[in-house]
Formats: structure tokens, C-alpha cells, sequence
């Protein structure tokens, strides 16, 4: 997954970027198959707000922002934001129902 980590209004140091890139491998451990993520670090007079874009296999696309008094708090509530809503997406994908059920309820019964 390639991470492009901007910043507007904000210098990114080396330092952001590899606590965004640390923080996003929690996402890509839950689902796989994400191409890629753009992040935007902005600050918004005392708040500083991290938004990001995140798009997936199937043409879905991802969207949270969080802001916090602190970068990393932000980058933080960011990263938590985009984990449960990938959950959620994956969870959507997966098939809940059972074989066996339907195929009782179908009349089609298997040996």
C-alpha cells in the first residue's frame, strides 16, 4: 500500500511521516487489500486536523478526518476512525449465512 502524506499550512518532518506510515500497518494488518493513502496534516487556527483517503479493491473509497490539540493525537483519532470503518467494510464483504441453512430451506439437500 503506498502512503502520500501532504501537508497544508504544515512542514512534514520525517518524524510524521513515519508515525503515519507506523500507524496505518494496524489497517493494512486487518484488511489486505488496500492500494494506496493520502493523508492531509492541515492546521485549523488551534486545532490540528488530519484527514485521509483511502481507497480499496473494489473501487471503494474510505474517508475520515479527526482533529486534536496535538498532531499526534490527531494522526491518532485518524488512524482509529479508518481501522473501524475498514472493519466495518470488511465485515460487509464476508458472507454471514449458512450453507446448510439455505440449502434446507431450498429443498436442496447434499449426501
Amino acid at each position: 500500500m503506498q502512503i502520500q502524506v501532504s501537508g497544508h499550512q504544515v512542514s512534514v518532518t520525517p518524524a510524521l511521516r513515519d508515525y503515519v506510515a507506523d500507524k496505518f500497518t494496524r489497517i493494512v494488518r486487518h484488511y489486505d487489500h488496500l492500494h494506496d493513502v493520502a493523508v492531509t496534516l492541515s492546521l485549523e487556527k488551534l486545532l490540528h486536523k488530519a484527514e485521509a483517503t483511502l481507497h480499496c479493491a473494489a473501487g471503494k473509497t474510505i474517508h475520515a478526518d479527526a482533529r486534536a490539540a496535538d498532531m499526534y493525537a490527531a494522526i491518532d483519532a485518524l488512524a482509529d476512525k479508518l481501522d473501524r470503518q475498514v472493519k466495518k467494510h470488511k465485515e460487509k464483504l464476508t458472507s454471514h449465512h449458512r450453507d446448510d441453512a439455505r440449502e434446507v430451506r431450498h429443498g436442496e439437500v447434499q449426501p
